[in-house]
């Protein structure tokens, strides 16, 4: 599969510090022949702050997707940042899908696609 990189309303691609997948430099670096500066994220918070921002910016290009291959590129990539800040949380992803069940059950799905227009 090609991975393809897109601008997003939140910002160019290219600005940093930003949080990347592990091969990233390597594959900048021979594809590119360009040296990148990095740091690893030894701090928790850090690192979880700088999940929040990456998801964010994942979110938003599954907006933007063009089509379904790429909506499917994209949703991967929200699916690994949720699975890492489920990992650097203690949590798992029963615990999230229980609590989605709860949800539905009490609150309901969004099966009948209800727009709310207005409350008065």
């Amino acid at each position: 599969m090609n991975f393809n990189h897109f601008e997003t309303s939140l910002g160019k691609e290219n600005e940093y510090p930003k949080l990347v997948r592990d091969k990233i430099p390597e594959i900048i670096k021979k594809e590119k022949n360009v040296k990148v500066k990095t740091r690893i994220l030894e701090d928790d918070k850090e690192y979880l702050e700088f999940l929040f921002k990456k998801i964010k910016e994942e979110v938003d290009e599954l907006v933007n997707a063009k089509n379904k291959d790429h909506m499917v590129e994209e949703l991967s990539d929200v699916m690994e940042v949720i699975d890492e800040i489920l990992k650097s949380n203690n949590l798992n992803l029963k615990d999230i899908q229980n609590a989605q069940k709860s949800k539905v059950l009490e609150r309901g799905g969004f099966l009948k696609r209800i727009l709310m227009l207005e409350k008065k």
